[in-house]
């Protein structure tokens, strides 16, 4: 019958003391020896190569009158190698001024003290970092964790002290996106639950990294549906906020075709399609909820727009409405579309299709036209190039029938 196993306890932290005369090594390494593991470096050349190497120490006892590097030098090294400044930095010398303690700490220490030294102190000077350190790094690591709820632009302002985590809102002038890939739930019907979370977060993810690419500030997903504002915390004016939400649509639609080739290489021969609504407007936006649980977003009319926007448009088109088109006719080629009617607005609504920036190619253009007997939706920058063999065929013999 075999025991239960032993579970395993962890390693005491590694101490490093770095001192050129033995007898300090000695006296400190005494101390802490039962304690800790104990490195010695009998210079800061070899110190620093400790400190980088792939077994760093978790804290530094640092003697500054040293030859060839003294302890100053070391420590201002280890504070800007990223590998090692966050490693504590104690400085245990004989050099006892006011002005020497100073010096120490604004290159980075942690605490300085004076020899001879008192083994309690010690101790207590090393404990104390070790669990500043522990803690410091638990925090972090929560903080990392946390920010994967939060869109970059909101979790700097709470971090920064810009924004408070209490509920309150302002109205603001924004640009509104909203996205959904047309027919995605028809489309996976009967999809095995692998391939189908492999395509939601392949997609979403790719996504996630074009708003944040072009600043934009992520909202959330519902589903395959994507909603993202400019304009708050973050702004760099409405023009260029509406340029930016145009330019980061752009890309969203030029990345399916990538996204589709990771896709078949999996064997599952997926295209979709994504419908994408703009709007630019006044928004109420904030943190809504309660005091224990709250959400950072928008709402308003326009958040209802570009949702409807995103559903009345073609798939593959980036639809605008007139506000939006105003801010970025200058940098961008778009084509006037039928007014829609929207519920909440008493006139219609003025809309446009994207078809990209100015100086497009024409030959990369989408063609999206449609009337009684045709109806025709081509994009060349959206075709494979093992495929267009077959397009050119395809429109080619429509056009003799045609003629």
């Amino acid at each position: 019958m075999s025991s239960p196993e032993t579970p395993t306890t962890a390693a005491p932290p590694q101490i490093l003391i770095v001192d050129d005369a033995p007898e300090n090594v000695d006296i400190l390494a005494a101390i802490l020896k039962g304690h800790y593991q104990v490195k010695v470096a009998l210079n800061g050349a070899r110190a620093l190569k400790i400190a980088q190497g792939d077994s760093p120490p978790d804290l530094i006892l640092l003697d500054v009158m040293m030859p060839d590097m003294d302890g100053y030098e070391v420590c201002r090294r280890l504070a800007a190698d990223e590998r090692t400044r966050d490693i504590p930095v104690i400085f245990a010398t004989a050099k006892s001024d006011v002005d020497d303690e100073a010096h120490g700490f604004e290159l980075g220490a942690v605490d300085y003290l004076t020899k001879p030294v008192s083994p309690s102190i010690v101790l207590a000077r090393v404990r104390t970092h070790l669990a500043l350190r522990q803690t410091r790094r638990h925090l972090e690591s929560l903080s990392e964790k946390l920010s994967r709820y939060l869109s970059p632009q909101v979790y700097r302002s709470i971090f920064e002290g810009r924004q408070d985590a209490r509920i309150g809102s302002s109205r603001k002038k924004l640009t509104v996106f909203f996205s959904d890939i047309v027919g995605f739930t028809r489309q996976t019907e009967g999809m095995e639950p692998e391939d189908l979370a492999f395509i939601l977060n392949g997609y979403l993810n790719r996504m996630a990294q074009i708003v944040h690419k072009h600043g934009g500030t992520f909202d959330k997903f519902m589903g395959d549906a994507v909603l993202v504002f400019f304009g708050d915390p973050d702004s760099l004016g409405v023009a260029e906020d509406a340029k930016a939400a145009v330019r980061m649509a752009i890309e969203m639609r030029d990345s399916l075709s990538q996204l589709g080739a990771e896709w078949a290489d999996r064997g599952i021969p997926r295209g979709f399609e994504v419908r994408m609504g703009l709007t630019t407007g006044f928004c109420t936006v904030g943190n809504f909820g309660s005091e224990e649980r709250m959400a950072y977003t928008i709402i308003g009319n326009q958040v209802n727009l570009a949702s409807r926007l995103q559903s009345s448009a073609q798939p593959g088109e980036i639809s605008i409405v007139h506000e939006t088109w105003l801010l970025v006719k200058d940098d961008f080629e778009c084509q006037p579309k039928e007014p829609i009617f929207v519920k909440g607005f008493e006139r219609p609504i003025q809309t446009y299709s994207v078809i990209g920036p100015r100086g497009t190619a024409p030959l990369s253009r989408r063609i999206d036209d449609s009337r009684k007997g045709f109806s025709l939706l081509l994009d060349p920058a959206q075709v494979e190039p093992q495929d267009r063999p077959a397009v050119i065929e395809q429109l080619k013999s429509a056009l003799n029938r045609l003629q």
